[in-house]
């Protein structure tokens, strides 16, 4: 179940959808460490 936030005047729940763009393809611009800590960050 998903947990709703509160205060004094409302009641809310947000979710974030995310897209990230890279512009270079060719070359591998987010290397397995940014990408392991990117996980970190936005799986909370």
């Amino acid at each position: 179940m998903d947990k709703m936030d509160h205060n004094a005047h409302s009641v809310y729940l947000m979710y974030y959808h995310l897209i990230m763009v890279v512009k270079y393809s060719r070359r591998k611009v987010i290397d397995d460490p940014i990408s392991e800590r990117a996980k970190e960050i936005w799986e909370h």
